[in-house]
């Protein structure tokens, strides 16, 4: 009679160590990113970034994502909150966000590399089914935090990553990894606050439809009982819940909707700052002016100019 082949525990299976995780992925991301920028990938909701160089402090919005770092280090500022994320830490991002990003450690010979990976609110939703809701309190975080990157979390994300080179696999695997990665964040030490996002009537989910309005809307002047409306908050708590998450109003939000969505289309259509400026919804030139070169650092023109000349990066 043969003996019996042991199983072995999930549980007790040793993952690669960290450091050999993060040195194959680095290689991977080196080979996919041949030059600095921000490269979409063939999964459509992963985003390969690369720069060989630290940059200068720049406003950028934040959409709901998974930052990992695989080499180098970056970090985000929202109002007085300053994060630091490397290849030891991610970022998660759980609503739209303006934000400050700074890439602080990378060169030539080891650049900066991170995979961005868009949340699926939907996914989130049906995972939560399977593994419950456990009772959390009311979040009073940001809507940025960062955690500890665990073996698990980085192997599956080497999984999706090794995916980009081989397509084949990657339309039926690619799927699955994204729903691991999902569960492994939101199994995580901060999972929580991605449940919040779920949970209907939790103070973030509310939030979060103020900022829905805001962003499909943000040409035009909303008034704060319309968001409170969409919100089903009172216009004081909404207000205090908005600040809580996004560390601004929600007059101060649309705002910063604008004058990045004006910047987007002075680089990328070519528009002049005054057409530019109506585009988005302001009336004033000389407004737009002022709140331009008090997010950006310089009036639009010579912002722009230095853009395009490669004075800055995107961080």
């Amino acid at each position: 009679m043969s003996a019996a082949i042991p199983i072995p525990n999930p549980a007790t299976v040793e993952l690669p160590n960290l450091d050999e995780q993060q040195a194959e992925l680095a290689a991977l991301v080196t080979r996919l990113t041949p030059q600095e920028g921000i490269h979409p990938s063939a999964i459509p909701a992963l985003t390969v970034i690369r720069a060989n160089t630290p940059s200068v402090p720049t406003p950028s919005v934040y959409e709901p994502s998974l930052c990992i770092v695989v080499q180098g280090r970056k970090r985000a500022v929202l109002g007085d909150d300053v994060y630091y994320y490397d290849a030891l830490n991610y970022l998660t991002v759980s609503v739209t966000l303006p934000a400050i990003g700074h890439v602080l450690e990378a060169t030539s010979e080891k650049p900066y590399l991170c995979l961005r990976l868009e949340l699926d609110a939907r996914m989130i939703g049906e995972l939560l089914l399977q593994v419950g809701r456990s009772a959390v309190p009311p979040s009073t975080d940001r809507g940025l935090y960062v955690a500890r990157t665990s073996p698990q979390l980085l192997d599956a994300v080497l999984r999706l990553t090794r995916l980009l080179e081989q397509p084949r696999d990657a339309a039926i695997l690619a799927p699955l990894v994204l729903r691991e990665i999902h569960y492994r964040v939101l199994t995580g030490e901060l999972g929580h606050r991605l449940r919040e996002l779920c949970v209907v009537d939790s103070q973030v989910n509310r939030v979060a439809r103020a900022i829905d309005l805001l962003r499909k809307r943000f040409t035009e002047s909303l008034r704060i009982e319309d968001l409170a409306a969409a919100a089903h908050m009172s216009e004081s708590s909404l207000h205090h819940r908005f600040k809580a998450v996004t560390a601004m109003s929600p007059m101060q939000f649309q705002k910063h909707l604008r004058l990045h969505e004006a910047r987007r289309l002075m680089l990328t259509e070519g528009l002049e700052a005054a057409a530019a400026a109506h585009r988005v919804g302001y009336e004033s030139p000389s407004q737009f002016s002022r709140e331009y070169r008090r997010l950006f650092g310089a009036p639009p023109r010579r912002e722009i100019e230095t853009v395009r000349g490669g004075g800055l990066q995107p961080a």
